[in-house]
């Protein structure tokens, strides 16, 4: 669809194919592309009794449920600023979503409500909750609202529909803005470079805060009026399962990997599966091709970012090359630097965000003279222009596919009693890709142990970014200039998760 109004998406299936199914749950339940557009109108109602209007951003920390993808449309549909956050984000870590963001409205989990509430109250944001099975304040409110609220408003092409916090090498979060016409491009584009149609079922393993989950996935569905299946998180054997019931699986190298762990995966079990999609993480050669043996299929890897949603894809039709993230997706351009092989890379185009909120110095800094953004990621681009991603910001660690700046974790570490300095960093692990490491020189009779130390950071930042590891040494290996080497720490410590 080439509207620049995502909206547009809902009210085009529900006139042209009311009763097509848009959602289905494993338990049974159906909502059509009709059901669709009314039962998220009634949420877009509840959040207009609340006070929301368009622009006044809703921050959301909720499980994956049928009811988190209906509060999503109606963010969509009425204007608002949808802004996701991590489920696993500790109250120290939300509170300063919600100092920064601004929402007129926190949609929490009811067993966070006692400790969230109150800080959403400082920022005189209003507070309600919504539960993994539908339960909590906002559904019982939409069961109130009788009449969907009036969704005729059309936003402007540059107005945000969304705020998705990215951490940044200073520890310090940063929500970088996306458009309407943002989401709208990237979905019509994929929805074309992947042949999605209507008798296409989407299985939708991946979390809702994040761009993958949300928008590559969710908004490519809506854009080509197909279907998803959606499952509450990852499992492999569940996943396994319901490929028999599916046409496309996007997910993250460890989704592959794990997948690859399950006897039952071959020929057979994916025969009626049209394509595997991969992401957010770079995946292994060796991946790839031990998928390709056991399944017939070839994935499909691609590439992007919180900021530029989808840059980059192996082909539909044509050589998908094991370690290359494919080729400049339509209307979008990459280089590496002019006149470079090889550097940093740099991308232009709709996908583009429009910079970080109330962060102007920050925007400015992050693009070109000649309006190109710096990913930061390192690559080159080979004679038949696919894109390899060859490094990254150096202190950057994927792992499991979430993104993981050891400033913020090295912050946390140092703040613990006994520290008396830290280094956190990547290295290669069997399942997440990427294991995130610390090293840790305690104080003098600072009496601390490797369990204390993750003990004391689970308070403080999501299960993800915790170390899975913390190795007590003696001194942090530096240059002649005082700067730790973080190059020296991965090399020694390469083959700590080795064997698993």
């Amino acid at each position: 669809m080439s509207s620049t109004n995502p909206a547009d998406w809902i009210e085009s299936a529900a006139r042209d194919q009311p009763q097509q199914a848009f959602l289905k749950t494993p338990q049974g339940r159906t909502l059509t592309y009709e059901e669709l557009r009314h039962q998220s109108g009634l949420f877009a109602s509840a959040l207009v009794e609340r006070g929301v209007a368009p622009g006044d951003r809703v921050l959301v920390q909720v499980d994956k449920s049928v009811e988190a993808v209906l509060l999503y449309i109606a963010c969509l549909r009425l204007g608002a600023v949808f802004v996701p956050v991590n489920g696993a984000n500790t109250a120290h870590e939300v509170d300063y979503f919600l100092r920064d963001a601004q929402p007129r409205l926190a949609v929490i989990r009811p067993a966070n409500h006692l400790e969230i509430a109150p800080l959403a109250g400082r920022v005189q944001a209003l507070c309600e909750t919504l539960g993994a099975d539908g339960d909590g304040s906002l559904p019982a409110l939409v069961q109130r609202c009788r009449v969907p609220a009036d969704l005729k408003h059309d936003a402007d092409a540059n107005a945000l529909a969304a705020i998705v916090y990215t951490s940044g090498t200073t520890g310090r979060a940063k929500g970088a803005m996306l458009t309407r016409a943002n989401l709208a491009s990237n979905a019509a584009v994929l929805a074309a470079a992947w042949r999605f149609t209507p008798g296409d079922v989407l299985l939708h393993c991946l979390p809702l805060f994040h761009v993958h989950g949300l928008f590559a996935a969710l908004n490519t569905v809506l854009a080509s009026g197909s279907s998803v299946l959606l499952l509450s998180k990852f499992d492999a054997p569940a996943a396994l399962a319901h490929l028999r019931e599916v046409t496309v699986f996007m997910g993250v190298p460890t989704h592959y990997t794990r997948l690859l762990q399950q006897p039952g995966l071959d020929k057979a079990t994916t025969a009626a599966m049209r394509l595997f999609v991969s992401g957010s993480a770079p995946l292994l050669a060796e991946t790839h091709q031990e998928f390709l043996k056991r399944t017939g299929h070839t994935i499909l890897e691609r590439y992007g970012m919180t900021e530029t949603l989808m840059n980059t894809s192996n082909p539909y039709d044509g050589v998908r090359k094991p370690g290359s993230v494919g080729l400049p997706l339509d209307g979008i351009e990459l280089r590496v630097g002019p006149g470079e092989v090889a550097g940093a890379l740099e991308v232009k185009g709709a996908n583009v965000f429009a910079g970080y909120w109330r962060d102007p110095e920050k925007t400015r800094s992050e693009f070109t003279p000649d309006g190109w953004f710096k990913t930061g990621d390192l690559g080159r681009i080979d004679q038949d222009g696919y894109v390899y991603i060859i490094g990254r910001a150096k202190d950057l660690v994927i792992s499991g596919g979430y993104n993981v700046y050891p400033k913020e974790v090295e912050m946390a570490i140092d703040a613990l009693a006994g520290v008396l300095e830290s280094a956190v960093f990547g290295v290669p692990h069997p399942d997440f890709g990427e294991g995130v490491t610390a090293v840790v020189v305690c104080r003098p009779q600072g009496g601390l142990s490797e369990a204390a130390i993750i003990t004391g950071l689970q308070a403080r930042l999501a299960r993800y970014k915790v170390p899975k590891r913390v190795l007590l040494i003696d001194e942090l290996p530096r240059n002649s200039m005082g700067k730790v080497q973080k190059a020296v720490l991965r090399d020694r410590y390469a083959l700590l998760y080795a064997g698993g």
